[in-house]
């Protein structure tokens, strides 16, 4: 791979998509309930990190694919994670809550944090992790703030909530065997 990763602009062209859809259908709702400056300037450089990082490798601070079929495992890994994240975006579309912010906010972080790994992309890892603590953190907080200002959940509504979470573990945990079982280091 040169200078341009094709395969991480198709990435962040997929879970860039809901975002600027749903910020362009909802321009006066604020997303954020929790504010710390700190966190969010933070989280700021770790996302412009990992967007600037996913498209462009710095020549001498990567060293591209590790393992044989590592592209391969890339693609399946990166394209699991990318269905899962439309798949949550369309569940939970018109939902605001704890599930939301956790999945929106975990399954990018893998993805950045995976394709760090996958290519030994040091400052990808970096940011990666900033960006992942700092973007689940400020989501969770925001979830749980607004949550005493809506109705309770019902049975249902529970059940779906954690029928989706369950999927998000199993999903996580067949990248991770995936990630696993793909590497042989000769």
């Amino acid at each position: 791979m040169d200078w341009f990763n094709y395969y991480g602009l198709a990435v962040m062209a997929i879970i860039m998509a809901p975002n600027i859809i749903y910020a362009v259908k909802h321009k006066d709702d604020p997303a954020l309930t929790y504010r710390n400056k700190k966190i969010e300037i933070a989280e700021q450089i770790g996302r412009y990190g990992c967007f600037i990082l996913m498209i462009f490798n710095i020549p001498y601070t990567y060293f591209n694919f590790w393992f044989d079929y590592a592209l391969e495992v890339y693609l399946i890994v990166n394209g699991l994670l990318c269905f899962a994240y439309l798949l949550f975006w369309l569940i939970c579309y018109k939902q605001s809550g704890l599930l939301k912010a956790v999945s929106l906010s975990v399954i990018p972080s893998f993805i950045f944090l995976f394709s760090g790994i996958i290519l030994a992309y040091i400052p990808l890892i970096v940011f990666a992790v900033l960006f992942g603590i700092t973007h689940i953190f400020i989501s969770c907080k925001s979830a749980l703030q607004t949550r005493g200002k809506r109705r309770k959940y019902t049975v249902k509504e529970k059940l779906t909530n954690e029928t989706i979470a369950l999927l998000i573990i199993l999903l996580l945990v067949c990248a991770v065997i995936s990630f696993w079982f793909g590497t042989e280091i000769i």
